[in-house]
């Protein structure tokens, strides 16, 4: 590709400006690299491209353009690489790259299956952007999330598996012979059975200011965006485990941290809702709600709800650790779902579409570990080997219906 040379404004602890820097290296794109910790100045030049706000990573490319944590679609758009798969049919495609996606692929490749998997993001998925993992089996001094995703990477393509990151996929057809996938751009790829392992993200409150303010001083992940807070006081909403965590996290950075729980007591388990109350840089306040976000250009205080009325609490940072939500939003209405909106499945892993498996966090009933993903993956896999093989034989097919 042309030589193209930009600009990558982050740090070292940032997950996601980590993922940026690897998503360029397996690209070849060249581009000068500063650590804002290590260049004070910077922190004045980002808020400089981004009126005002301070968010990493941000990209100044070489026509002066800028992109702020972009999506390595988006980046990729932007550098002119290409993202077209090579062929037109596969036995089994594979939509997500998180560990039951990759484990999923890299079994169905193993007994000779045409494999593709797509990801709008790096591979790994959410585990990817993971500062470490200390409880998947068979890493006993933990791992980085970044390098376990790496090498299940690595395991499935050496198995033969394509992966086409930077690609997101906007469409699901289906009938007795085939499954249609598209993807951004119009692009279809067909195959006889597909596995959706698509995750989740984090839910949002959907307040007044909260849109305004992402980047600004609401944020989603206290490992990229708690340095930016030391010294400070910030806010946490949420009462289950990840907002007691998170909350415990950052009291490495911030002097003080007020956790908002909407319930009179934390869902949490008793171990961590424990170390919270006896945690003496946290304070929790129950039954309290956010009415809005507030700031000029930077945010600068949450305005709640709770037993004693209206109250604005001043804060420059807020952290919403308030569940998660099935990245399920592009599929027709006709695959099932559950009231949260998880796909739900037979026993055989199968959505109500035959021929379309689903495993991972997307699946109602997981458990949202990234060991039993992968285990979700693994039994998928088996799932769909014997679909293929009750399946006429489409491997003369040459195009997608």
């Amino acid at each position: 590709m042309p030589d193209s040379q930009l600009t990558l404004f982050g740090a070292n602890w940032c997950p996601d400006c980590r993922n940026t820097k690897v998503f360029l290296g397996e690209m070849g794109v060249s581009y000068l690299w500063v650590d804002v910790d290590a260049n004070p100045d910077a922190n004045e030049r980002i808020a400089s491209l981004n009126n005002g706000k301070r968010v990493i990573p941000t990209i100044e490319l070489a026509d002066g353009g800028v992109m702020v944590n972009p999506s390595n679609a988006e980046l990729a758009d932007a550098l002119g690489i290409q993202r077209e798969a090579k062929r037109e049919f596969y036995d089994l495609i594979v939509i997500g790259s998180g560990p039951a996606g990759l484990t999923a692929a890299l079994y169905a490749a193993r007994e000779g299956q045409d494999v593709l998997v797509i990801d709008k993001g790096p591979i790994g998925g959410q585990v990817a952007t993971t500062d470490r993992l200390d409880n998947f089996p068979g890493f006993p001094e933990g791992i980085e999330g970044r390098e376990f995703s790496a090498r299940l990477g690595q395991q499935a393509e050496r198995f033969g598996v394509e992966v086409l990151t930077a690609t997101e996929v906007t469409g699901l057809q289906w009938s007795d012979s085939c499954r249609t996938v598209r993807v951004a751009g119009g692009r279809e790829y067909g195959a006889a059975a597909v596995l959706l392992a698509t995750g989740s993200t984090y839910r949002r409150l959907n307040v007044t200011g909260e849109d305004e303010f992402v980047g600004a001083g609401v944020h989603f992940c206290a490992t990229c965006d708690g340095p930016f807070y030391k010294g400070k006081h910030v806010a946490v909403i949420g009462g289950g485990n990840s907002a007691g965590e998170e909350s415990l996290f950052l009291t490495r950075f911030a002097d003080r941290v007020t956790l908002l729980v909407r319930e009179d007591a934390m869902t949490a388990s008793k171990l961590v809702a424990d170390k919270v109350a006896e945690h003496d840089a946290i304070e929790v306040r129950y039954g309290t709600t956010v009415s809005r976000f507030e700031g000029d250009g930077l945010l600068e205080r949450v305005v709640t709800k709770g037993p004693s009325g209206e109250q604005s609490i001043e804060v420059p940072g807020v952290f919403l650790f308030i569940g998660l939500q099935p990245n399920t939003g592009w599929l027709p209405d006709s695959v099932e779902r559950d009231q949260g909106g998880f796909l739900t499945t037979n026993a055989s892993m199968q959505t109500n579409i035959a021929g379309v498996f689903a495993a991972g966090d997307v699946r109602a009933g997981s458990t949202k570990q990234a060991a039993s993903s992968a285990g979700e993956g693994a039994a998928a896999a088996l799932m769909i080997r014997d679909f293929l093989k009750r399946r006429p034989d489409l491997s003369d097919a040459d195009s997608v219906s």
